[in-house]
Order: C-alpha cells, then structure tokens, then sequence
C-alpha cells in the first residue's frame, strides 16, 4: 500500500472516530431552570454550533421556558425541534426566543436542530 492511501485511510478513520465522539460521546452540560416569580422554570440555552446547556433539568407538572439566544446565523440552528411536545420553532440569528410546556411526568425529552444534527435534552424529575 503506497504513503499517500495510508494517509488517506488514516484520515478517514480520524474522521469517523471523531464524528461519532461529537455526536455521541460528547460532555453535555447541564444546568437547573430556575422559578420564576409566576412558578415557570425558566433556562437560557445560548445557540452557537451546539445547545449551551445541552442537559436541562426540570419538575415535573410545572410550565417550563427555555430562551433560546440563537448567537449565531448557521442554517442548521434556525430552528428548534421538541418532538414530544409538538414543538416546532423558527429562531432567528441574534434574537432570544422563548418555548413553553408543561411536562406532565417524569422523563427524558430531546430537543434538536430542524436538521436533526444539534441535540439536547430536557430531563423532566
């Protein structure tokens, strides 16, 4: 096998190694929504090549708003996707834009980019 297939073939296992690393074995971050004076937990999610907290922890049974502060003008982040909750939202580069539920029980509910490429997850307690 010539040096330059060697290459080749080493890159694209560096590729893939990292690949699967980002999609799946990544450090989340997590944090706690705060109560609000009206009894909602509210969080902040800063968007900027990923969900910044990408792990929310919430109560069960109490409304929940989580600000999306989209920094960034990537097409993939231009919209937010809760799938259990029916929830599908534009969000716009540079603006912060709120979603609201009311998760009934406990569990664990992902959130992600329209594409399906930025995950995060609400953990309902």
């Amino acid at each position: 096998m010539s040096l330059d297939k060697i290459l080749v073939l080493v890159g694209g296992l560096a590729a893939i190694a990292w690949v699967n690393w980002y999609f799946f074995l990544a450090r989340r971050t997590a944090a706690s929504a705060a109560m609000t004076g009206s009894g909602t937990q509210e969080i902040s999610i800063i968007v900027a090549g990923g969900y910044t907290p990408d792990l929310v922890r919430v109560k069960a049974g109490r409304p929940v708003r989580l600000v999306f502060d989209r920094r960034e003008t990537n097409p993939c982040s231009d919209e937010i996707v809760v799938p259990d909750f029916g929830i599908r939202r534009f969000l716009p580069p540079g603006a912060r834009t709120p979603v609201e539920f009311t998760p009934q029980g406990p569990g664990s509910h992902e959130f992600t980019c329209g594409m399906g490429m930025l995950h995060g997850r609400v953990i309902v307690e």
